[in-house]
């Protein structure tokens, strides 16, 4: 696993269905504890809806999912939620957690009626929201010289390397930043770059919004 999706923006839709309205929240939480705390402030903010449904994922690999149906009936509400997050835009999305709060309108729905409407409600906050690409990156230190720093940082940009941090003492320390298929490759351009003098070292990884 080496990227996925997430949310571009926290996003909020409604839809009505029969005089129901359905409000869909949708915001880009990185624990179930933060999820079940947006679920909570809805709950409150909305004190005089009758349902307030969620579903969640979280992780680069989706490993967390959770859903409720909120006191509607079995599988009607928090499942329909939680597959549009897993199949939006092809992939799914992830680090996300979606609540949609109900207003009932006096006209039963059904249980298909009901599922196509959580459904519904949770695309069109994900329409909303946008998404957005997380990568995976593995992290390098090259430690270099004060006179060739600006020479090299600007050829290594030029070439699609992040640059993430930089610190000045006796050298310069550039902190590297590429995907795990392209290390071989950076390796290659600093032996290049500075006649093979200097070889950048690991120190680590993370993910990053792209």
């Amino acid at each position: 696993m080496s990227h996925y999706l997430t949310l571009a923006r926290d996003g909020v839709a409604e839809i009505e269905v029969k005089r129901s309205r359905f409000l869909c929240t949708v915001e880009r939480v990185g624990t179930e504890q933060a999820a079940r705390a947006v679920v909570e402030r809805l709950r409150k903010q909305h004190g005089d809806a009758r349902h307030h449904c969620s579903a969640f994922v979280l992780g680069p690999d989706a490993a967390v999912e959770r859903s409720s149906d909120d006191g509607e009936p079995a599988g009607t509400a928090g499942a329909p939620m939680l597959e549009v997050l897993r199949g939006h835009a092809g992939e799914g999305v992830s680090d996300v957690v979606a609540v949609v709060t109900r207003w009932f309108g006096g006209t039963l729905l059904g249980a298909g009626g009901l599922v196509r409407a959580y459904g519904d409600a949770v695309r069109a906050g994900l329409e909303v929201a946008g998404t957005r690409r997380r990568e995976l990156v593995r992290e390098l230190r090259l430690e270099l010289g004060h006179g060739d720093v600006g020479r090299v940082e600007s050829e290594l940009r030029t070439r699609g390397v992040a640059v993430l941090d930089t610190t000045y003492g006796a050298q310069v320390g550039l902190l590297l930043g590429v995907s795990p298929g392209d290390v071989a490759q950076l390796h290659a351009w600093i032996a290049e770059l500075t006649g093979g003098t200097l070889v950048a070292e690991p120190v680590g990884e993370r993910w990053v919004d792209r």
